[in-house]
């Protein structure tokens, strides 16, 4: 099911569930400020099943991707793959390149129905890998694991965050997807929010220029590619990139489109020729650990609680759904944009540095023909020669 066939208002394209925040890494990134225990009052596994069990209201097919922390922290994990599976759900993974990710327990969950793997690269060497993420060895582990999620026979997706310490990285990285074999790469726009606090953002300009490298990556590679928190990619790739024409291989095909965090990927036809993304609330909901119903990982700010409410019930009819899912509603130079109905801008981001999920995105270098009003604070990010 390819993210324009979704009624955006009814149910996301995708689910994702932090199962946990324990990791035995302290990634530079990471989002969840993941710790080395389990939290105490984290879903169980009989409340997690009776959200599975809500999600797959949602419609056939839903997309779910269990994320963290590091999901594997927990001992049920292959058995929550399986009472998904077999509630219909597309069951998906994203674990921290640790030594728990075994060999043998990727073929348990491959053996439980799991649709695809997503692991993390963030540098094109052992070196700058595990700079980044912060452990000795994480690159080795993550190279064992992508090798052995191939010999399972399962997809593999690799995520990659960009930000200052990792945007020259990135044409190593695009040559190792290309060597592993992945389907997908997922290019995550860092958005300052748990550790990634401290990290420093590329500029705009830099970002632009990213993107259109980006789009040349997808004309040519033998994998999907996507963008996370960055939907300007959508209004780069229609404004003469690589896939103005809408090739799908500019945001990955349905299966593709799982993520670790909201995937927004390029351009994708729906039915009646429009095009539209997926962004915060907007085809992409987040519950935490403990039950919070997020719009995103990277916009925390809940809207309800499964323990309380059904996820279902929170994604169609919270407020603050409800506003993410209205292009009209933007602020600032994002609510003027043309392309406010196939961008829309990152809501976490516009969240993260300002507090008002529908203010301008200030990643975006673009500025509406005609638009005199305010403009977003974009004195931030390091700037370099572009990826090549």
């Amino acid at each position: 099911m390819k993210p324009g066939a979704i009624d955006a208002d009814r149910r996301p394209f995708v689910l994702i569930w932090e199962v946990t925040q324990a990791c035995g890494l302290a990634c530079k990134h990471c989002r969840a400020d993941a710790q080395p225990r389990r939290h105490p009052d984290e879903l169980t596994t009989a409340e997690g099943k009776r959200l599975l069990d809500d999600a797959s209201e949602f419609g056939d097919g839903q997309l779910v991707v269990l994320s963290g922390g590091d999901p594997l922290a927990r001992d049920d994990t292959a058995d929550l793959v399986e009472y998904g599976t077999d509630a219909g759900l597309r069951m998906t993974l994203t674990p921290s390149g640790t030594a728990s990710l075994t060999p043998d327990r990727i073929r348990a969950l491959a053996d439980a129905g799991l649709r695809r793997m997503a692991l993390s690269i963030d540098g094109g060497s052992a070196a700058a890998h595990d700079e980044f993420r912060q452990e000795r060895g994480s690159f080795e582990q993550t190279m064992r694991a992508a090798r052995a999620t191939r010999d399972a026979g399962l997809p593999l997706q690799v995520n990659t965050t960009v930000c200052a310490e990792t945007v020259d990285e990135l044409p190593a990285i695009r040559d190792l997807v290309a060597d592993l074999g992945a389907v997908l790469w997922s290019v995550f726009f860092l958005v300052p929010v748990g550790r990634g606090r401290v990290l420093d953002p590329v500029s705009p300009e830099r970002a632009e220029r990213v993107m259109e490298w980006l789009c040349d990556v997808a004309d040519d590679a033998p994998f999907g590619v996507k963008t996370t928190e960055a939907p300007h990619y959508r209004r780069v790739a229609l404004s003469g990139g690589a896939h103005a024409d809408g090739d799908d291989r500019a945001a990955g095909t349905a299966d593709d489109a799982d993520g670790d965090a909201g995937p927004s990927g390029g351009p994708s036809p729906d039915g009646i020729g429009r095009r539209l993304g997926i962004t915060a609330g907007n085809g992409f909901a987040f519950v935490s650990h403990v039950g919070d119903v997020y719009p995103s990982g990277f916009l925390p700010e809940a809207a309800g609680n499964v323990r309380d409410d059904g996820v279902v019930d929170v994604y169609r009819d919270a407020a603050l759904f409800e506003s993410l899912r209205d292009p009209d509603a933007l602020g600032g130079k994002c609510g003027a944009c043309e392309y406010r109905h196939v961008c829309g801008g990152s809501r976490s981001r516009a969240y993260a540095y300002t507090g008002d999920p529908l203010a301008a995105d200030p990643l975006c270098a673009y500025v509406p023909d005609g638009y005199a009003g305010p403009l977003p604070d974009q004195s931030f990010g390091a700037d370099a020669p572009s990826a090549d």
